[in-house]
This record gives C-alpha cells, structure tokens and sequence, in this order.
C-alpha cells in the first residue's frame, strides 16, 4: 500500500507542476502584458516599466519561472486588485465558508443518493425506482442559480422558514475556531451559534446538493444493477448467505467503486457552483470573492483561486485512489 501511495503522490507533483507551468504561461500571455491589466489606462510609461521591474517582468523567462514557482510554493499570490489585500489573506478568510457549505452540500448528496439509488435499483421498475430516475433528471436540469433564487423566495420570504441571507443572524456573537461555523458553535459549547449557523446553512446546501444528489444517485442506481447481475453475487445467493451479508459484501463494497469516483470528482466541483448559490444568498466564501474578481478582471486573485482549487482536486483523487486500493485490492497489485 505505501508503494502504491507514494506512486500517486509522484504523478499528482508532476500534475501539479504542469498547472503552474499553464498558469504562468496564462498570467504572460494577457494582452498587453500583465502589467497593463493591473494599471489604469492613463498609467505612464515610468509607471509600467517600474511595475514591470517590481514583478521581475524584466528577467530572463526561467527566472520568472523559478521566482513563480518560489511565490506558489510561499502561497504569495501578490495582492487583489479589487480590495487591496493579500490574496492569500483573502481566500484564507473566505475559504472556510464555502467548505463548510460544499461539505454539507456533500453530506446531504450522499446520505440521500446512495440510498435513494440502491433501493431504487432493488425496487427496478417500480414507483419508487420511477420517481428516483425522474427526480434525478430534474434535479440535472435545473439550473443551480434558479433553485437558489425558487429556495429562498419560497421558504426565506413567503413561509419565512429560514433565514434570506449570511452565515449568522446580525449581533449574534460568535467564537471562531476553524471558521466552520456550526462546529465552532459545537466546540465552544454555543448551542445557539451552532443551530442559527446551521438554519443559515440549509438552503444553500440544498440548492449546491441538487446536482450531486441527481448524479449519485443514478450512478449507484446503474452500478448496483450492473453488480447484482454478475456471477459472484449469484454464487453467494446460491451458497445461502444471508441477503444483508450479500448486499454489504459483494454487492455494495463492488458498487460503490464507480461512486467513489463520482464523489471525489462532484466535491471538487461544488466550488465552481458555490460561486453562483453565494451569491443569491450573501454567503461570504470564496464564491463570491471569485464572482467579483472575475468581473473586475482580478488576475491575482484568479490565480490564487485556480492554484486552491487544483491542490484540491489533488487530494481528492489521491482520496479517490486510496480509497479504491481499498475497496478492491487488485488494483494495488495492477499498479
């Protein structure tokens, strides 16, 4: 397992170093030069050639690299254009809350979908197995924004359920530890700011978990179909074991190879749909930081986003593939 760990800590490095060979590439092929995109138009030619020498654009283009890549590494993303700080503070601030709403968007997709599609194929051709498949279907085709937008006009404005907007009702005093505010509130002991965190919480959730719910879902539906169909599962009934020893053993641990694959792909694209729900909402994360940045052409701060979001699918796949070592150890022995 420790060979097979460290293989794929090798080709993630190596996938790794080719984004920041793509992103520097990005950041010199802006038009007009980065330089001209982080000035005013009545800039002068004094002030860009000293912007120019303060971001080493005067250098040989391996140096540039190498002083790139050593700025990465340090998490010196420069400072953004749109409020002045340093990007890295910027996403360190608001990073905690789009994780906070990507996990519960996650946890409310699996603990749903999975179920949803294994009993959905074990009932095949029933009602249920009907409205799982259908619902799926709408929950595709909506889009994110829409439900956001349909969430809180009906269950924030017109029933006045939960909250219309941020992460904590106004005045509520609040610890922070981790900036995951609902397990803050557990940690400190302030019921609460843990149970108001969480109102503020659900509809946003929901709407970011509509489509991961729809894709898992289904992809369980299909895997579990595919699997209950082979010869081993067949063998085992024929043996006499017990229906749950089957369905846990043979059946789902099989199954769930194909949706661990899912997940770990659906997780790291929560964020690009985290930009759109926080938005609607005033959730305060990275989304809408990033919303901003992109439309006032903030490069640093892009940057700082697209390097955060690649280490992340990193991990994630090096999740995924642990995972599946583990759930089927042939494909340790294959690599």
């Amino acid at each position: 397992m420790l060979r097979y760990t460290v293989k794929r800590l090798l080709q993630l490095a190596v996938a790794l170093l080719g984004l920041t060979l793509l992103l520097f590439a990005w950041f010199k092929a802006l038009p007009g030069g980065p330089e001209n995109r982080m000035l005013p138009d009545n800039a002068t030619d004094q002030q860009r050639e000293a912007l120019r020498q303060a971001l080493g654009l005067d250098e040989p283009i391996w140096s540039q690299y190498g002083e790139f890549l050593s700025r990465l590494v340090h998490l010196d993303f420069g400072s953004s254009l749109s409020s002045g700080r340093p990007v890295a503070t910027e996403l360190a601030d608001r990073l905690p809350a789009t994780i906070e709403l990507s996990l519960a968007a996650m946890v409310i997709a699996i603990g749903i979908g999975i179920p949803l599609g294994y009993l959905a194929a074990r009932k095949r051709g029933s009602w249920l197995d009907f409205g799982a498949v259908s619902g799926s279907l709408v929950g595709i085709c909506i889009p994110v924004f829409f439900l956001a937008a349909m969430l809180k006009v009906v269950f924030a404005q017109e029933l006045a359920w939960l909250p219309t907007a941020f992460r904590l009702s106004p005045g509520l005093d609040y610890t922070e530890v981790t900036g995951l505010r609902v397990l803050d509130g557990i940690i400190t002991g302030e019921l609460d700011v843990a149970w108001d965190a969480f109102l503020h919480l659900v509809l946003p959730a929901i709407a970011l978990a509509s489509i991961p719910l729809a894709v898992i879902t289904r992809i369980t539906r299909a895997s579990v179909l595919e699997v209950v169909g082979e010869d081993y599962v067949r063998t085992a009934d024929a043996k006499g074991l017990k229906p749950q020893t089957i369905r846990g053993r043979h059946v789902m641990k099989n199954a769930m190879l194909p949706v661990v694959t899912v997940i770990g792909l659906l997780l790291g694209s929560l964020f690009s749909g985290a930009v759109l729900t926080e938005s609607v909402f005033a959730f305060g994360g990275v989304g809408s930081f990033i919303y901003q940045a992109t439309t006032e052409r903030d490069y640093p701060a892009l940057m700082g986003f697209i390097l955060i979001i690649a280490v992340f699918y990193v991990v994630l796949n090096l999740i995924v593939d642990l995972s599946y070592g583990f759930l089927d150890p042939r494909v340790r022995v294959r690599s």
